[in-house]
């Protein structure tokens, strides 16, 4: 190779023509180079500079030096060469003796795991051979001897068991009661709600002393206009406060916004008084869906019926056990909710289930129990049979389906049963104001009946053209009579009769004479 290489570099310096760019110094040397014609026609126009012999040796000597440095380059080249293979072949010989190795190994690995297969058929034939001497010896197979074990040992271990529920059962009646209570009072007190309840009567704060005279009117008529139309008593006294006094609950708020129109119009009159409770009466059905819709969100429930929004708006005017329905409902809908979030149960079920459990309570067209009025009820609105079951199972009528129908049961007694909730006495005196006027009402020509000051007055409305003068009198003792008669109760009870006739005529302005109209 490097006989080779020295030929190629020869190659190339041989070459007769030579063209070197001359320095400074040897400018004498090419101007008295000699210019050679060429006789040949052909190359006439051709002109050869012929070096002299100085310059020729320079050159040479300089291609002298080349060669050698290249020679020496080559060299080191070629001992480098030689280095890297020597070292590529001691490379190859270790791979050589690392595959050899390695097929050796895998050669034994082979003769191994034919070993250990040999082995492993020969302990699985004695198994199956030690398996069914077993089977003869004892004269099971292996089936039977599975449900021997096993059942050898539930009879060994359901002592255990029965020994360890045991236990379990004494912690939990230990902290039964102590867990319980701690729900229930920590429930109770969430279940705490500002809600004012409104038994008998309602109050209003006048702005000035001029309103007041205003609403007492000329010899007292508008008080007593006031009074007839709404059923219900006014009490005034010495501050500008004024007391709406009535057992029934729904009339007391007919004449509290009623009042509160009145006053804010300012035209205080007979008239004007029977207008305003007129569209205060027909409004209320309006005014029940927005009390419906603020105990609905009370206790967070949404997207009801609007009908049946209506409905929950009148436990604001109901009472059971002298209890206000509304609080009642707003206090065990909170206990419940939070004994729900406490035992992982479904809240919206137990929430729902709470509000509406006494919904049958203002179902006042229908006979029945509270619970089955109800139950009809919700399946009419098309409600969750899960939250019905909870209506249906709160007094356990039925046995409870499920512990959301527990959770709202308990809810229910929390709210009732706790100190000061119910008043009894509250309760027989609504029942006697109903009785009342009941009686009265079941004569004919009676439009409207109102009982006042605890029941010792009663003043019967009736229809003039039903009932005369004559017989609105003996009407009044037939009254009283029949209530004398039905009396559960102590006292004297004036009954006052009213029959009033009006006539209006309207006339039109085409009908009034021009003579009729004073010129100015």
């Amino acid at each position: 190779m490097l006989d080779f290489f020295l030929s190629k570099v020869k190659g190339l310096f041989s070459a007769p023509e030579v063209t070197t760019k001359p320095s400074k110094k040897k400018e004498t040397v090419v101007k008295k180079e000699v210019v050679k014609e060429v006789a040949d026609d052909t190359d006439k126009n051709r002109v050869v500079f012929s070096p002299t012999k100085q310059a020729v040796v320079e050159d040479t000597s300089k291609i002298d030096a080349q060669i050698q440095q290249a020679l020496q380059n080559a060299k080191r080249l070629e001992t480098e060469a030689k280095n890297k293979e020597t070292e590529i072949s001691k490379r190859m010989g270790s791979l050589d003796e690392k595959e050899r190795y390695l097929i050796q190994k895998e050669k034994s690995l082979d003769q191994q795991s034919q070993e250990i297969r040999k082995k492993l058929d020969s302990v699985d034939d004695l198994y199956r051979k030690q398996l069914d001497k077993l089977e003869t010896i004892s004269g099971l197979d292996v089936e039977k001897a599975k449900q021997l074990v096993i059942s050898s040992t539930e009879k060994k271990m359901s002592t255990w068991v029965a020994k360890k529920i045991e236990e379990a059962r004494d912690e939990i009646s230990q902290k039964e009661e102590e867990i319980t209570k701690e729900i229930i009072v920590d429930n109770i007190r969430h279940g705490v709600t500002d809600y004012v309840a409104e038994y008998t009567v309602s109050t209003i704060s006048l702005p000035d002393e001029t309103i007041k005279g205003k609403i007492i009117g000329r010899e007292g008529r508008n008080i007593r206009a006031f009074e007839k139309a709404t059923g219900v008593e006014l009490e005034l006294d010495e501050t500008n406060d004024i007391r709406i006094s009535s057992f029934d609950s729904t009339r007391r708020e007919i004449a509290r916004l009623s009042l509160e129109k009145l006053i804010k119009d300012g035209r205080i009159q007979p008239l004007k008084i029977e207008q305003i409770v007129a569209q205060t009466k027909a409004d209320m059905d309006r005014i029940l869906v927005n009390e419906g819709k603020k105990l609905c969100q009370e206790v967070g429930a949404f997207n009801l019926p609007i009908d049946l929004i209506k409905e929950i708006g009148k436990y604001k005017f109901r009472f059971s056990y002298g209890q206000n329905l509304a609080k009642h409902t707003i206090e065990a809908t909170k206990i419940a909710t939070g004994i729900a979030y406490e035992l992982k149960a479904d809240v919206n079920t137990v929430r729902l289930g709470a509000l509406l459990h006494d919904i049958g309570k203002v179902v006042a067209d229908q006979e029945g129990t509270h619970i089955d009025l109800g139950v009809d009820l919700l399946r009419k609105f098309k409600i969750n049979e899960k939250i019905i079951d909870c209506v249906a199972e709160h007094h356990e009528g039925k046995e409870f389906s499920s512990v959301e129908s527990v959770i709202v049961y308990i809810g229910d007694a929390a709210s009732g049963a706790r100190p000061g909730a119910r008043y009894e006495v509250h309760e027989e005196y609504l029942k006697r104001m109903k009785n009342i006027e009941e009686v009265a009402k079941g004569f004919p020509g009676v439009i409207s009946v109102a009982a006042y000051q605890a029941g010792r007055e009663v003043v019967v409305i009736v229809e003039p053209s039903q009932v005369s003068d004559s017989e609105a009198e003996v009407l009044s003792q037939n009254i009283a009579q029949k209530l004398d008669e039905e009396a559960k109760w102590a006292g004297q009870i004036k009954v006052t009769v009213i029959r009033e006739l009006r006539t209006s005529s309207i006339i039109t302005g085409s009908k009034i004479s021009k003579n009729a109209v004073k010129e100015d």
